[in-house]
């Protein structure tokens, strides 16, 4: 990696730092519910525990399998945050483009599309680029596709 890519690289983790401390918060509680940390390519992944637990108890529309906020991603279990690794690298690739103003940015989105009548997350212009990229990051022979979605560079 050249000087100018490590420069470039740590300019990507300050820009989405904020949602990144968000994330570490919400990984700290994670832990405190047994969860363990990983660090993969560069992104702390944390699940398992009694988390899955505490997720089955949120209000339907707010459960998920696994959620981001910069670089840091949460999940139910960790076989659950490798299935999703790639769909959530593109959210991280997100933080690491829009920073703090991800946050309003992906709830505008989610605004807009329910008041269309749409599905709010199926519809978010951020979730359809997560899930195309994955898919094609998937699907894809060329190593390029996955090192999009996998944070290679």
């Amino acid at each position: 990696m050249t000087a100018m890519n490590r420069v470039i690289r740590f300019s990507c983790y300050v820009w989405a730092a904020p949602a990144t401390a968000v994330g570490l918060a919400g990984a700290l509680g994670a832990t405190a519910l047994g969860a363990t940390a990983r660090v993969v390519d560069g992104v702390v992944e944390v699940g398992g525990g009694r988390l899955a637990v505490w997720i089955a108890k949120l209000p339907t529309a707010l459960r998920f399998e696994a959620i981001t906020f910069g670089h840091v991603v949460l999940g139910a279990s960790h076989s659950a945050l490798c299935d999703l690794r790639s769909h959530e690298r593109v959210h991280v690739r997100q933080y690491e483009r829009w920073g703090l103003f991800f946050f309003p940015l992906y709830l505008g989105s989610s605004l807009v599309q329910w008041l269309r009548g749409r599905d709010p997350y199926l519809h978010n212009c951020f979730e359809r680029e997560a899930f195309a990229l994955a898919a094609c990051a998937q699907s894809s022979p060329d190593r390029s596709l996955r090192r999009i979605t996998s944070g290679a560079r």
